[in-house]
């Protein structure tokens, strides 16, 4: 008898706390990829003007230290004007430069473990994912928006914090190059 499996894409609703799933396990995620790695891999990009697995988790501490809480309670005010304001794209270089990757990860764990339970205490409602402020380029953008960004930006950095180590070996695995997909990225 010969069966056949079919497989339906079926696009997940948007909900916080299937968010919340993957906002608190990602330190773990990262700290498992890179806490006992030598600088060998963490402290080396793909070549050009790319960054460092080690520079990825200090852009993501300044992420936790300027954007993702901070635009969540612009947007729940009740200013008149919410005006986000953008990320500084070039702090994180200094932080990553300045301090060990035990530190980094560590630093990052407890402001996301902050900012996450920060996150719950607003008790959202429904009503709150639809609040609105002024994103500097893209316009207006919600609460939902931030949140979701806030997901797909973390699996975001777990992939290139994966692909950038992975390219420390291209030149190193011949032929079966053209089967990992992740150094043609």
């Amino acid at each position: 008898m010969h069966y056949t499996l079919k497989l339906t894409a079926i696009n997940m609703k948007f909900s916080l706390e299937k968010s919340l799933e993957i906002l608190e396990s990602t330190p773990n995620v990262i700290s498992a990829m890179l806490q006992n790695l030598s600088e060998d891999w963490t402290n080396h990009n793909e070549g050009g003007n790319t960054w460092t697995a080690k520079e990825v988790l200090a852009h993501l501490i300044i992420c936790e230290e300027t954007e993702w809480l901070t635009r969540t309670k612009i947007i729940l005010s009740e200013a008149i004007e919410k005006k986000l304001t953008p990320i500084d794209l070039q702090a994180h270089f200094e932080i990553a430069e300045k301090n060990d990757l035990s530190f980094l990860l560590m630093k990052f764990r407890e402001l996301r473990t902050k900012n996450t339970s920060e996150l719950l205490s607003f008790n959202l409602q429904e009503s709150d994912f639809a609040k609105t402020a002024m994103h500097p380029e893209l316009g207006e953008v919600n609460l939902q928006h931030i949140i979701s960004t806030w997901t797909t930006h973390d699996l975001s950095h777990i992939a290139q914090i994966a692909r950038v180590i992975a390219k420390q070996y291209k030149d190193f695995i011949g032929g079966f190059r053209k089967y990992q997909r992740v150094l043609n990225q």
